[in-house]
């Protein structure tokens, strides 16, 4: 069983290293990667992923608070920014073909997800210590797909 070794969100230096070689190792490996992995796109799918699971589990911890009541919109957008994260890390992750296009678009949705998102937990963060990491996820999340999306060039994806 891996040691928590901090990093804020559950995760140590080790196991996301680990995570992220597994990310780019996975890439790649793809014969149309030839052995190539664009960083960009890499570091948007490791955050993405990372983001759709910080979601979902803010999205539970908000359903198990008393005050759940004033917590549907936060859960409601936890839940919308976990299905775009998980499906442009799928999306993204992907070699085969090209569909750049819908790629850009998914991500745009993905940047505006997470700013909603942080936005909504940064309301309760002082409150809620599970909306603060959310928010801080959601923040990170969006700041790399922007910089993926502004990193994509054609043939590129």
């Amino acid at each position: 069983m891996r040691r928590n070794n901090g990093g804020g969100r559950g995760f140590g230096h080790t196991e996301r290293k680990e995570a992220a070689m597994h990310v780019q190792q996975m890439i790649a490996t793809h014969p149309g990667a030839k052995g190539r992995t664009h960083d960009a796109i890499v570091h948007c799918i490791e955050e993405c992923l990372d983001c759709a699971q910080a979601c979902t589990a803010c999205a539970d911890a908000c359903l198990g608070e008393k005050t759940v009541a004033q917590l549907t919109q936060c859960i409601r957008l936890d839940l919308d920014c976990a299905d775009l994260c998980a499906a442009a890390a799928a999306m993204a992750s992907r070699r085969t073909g090209n569909n750049q296009a819908v790629m850009r678009m998914t991500l745009e949705a993905c940047i505006e997800a997470c700013r909603l998102c942080g936005e909504e937990c940064a309301r309760h963060a002082g409150e809620h210590e599970h909306c603060r990491h959310c928010m801080e996820t959601c923040q990170n999340c969006e700041r790399v797909c922007r910089a993926a999306l502004d990193a994509m060039k054609p043939g590129v994806h």
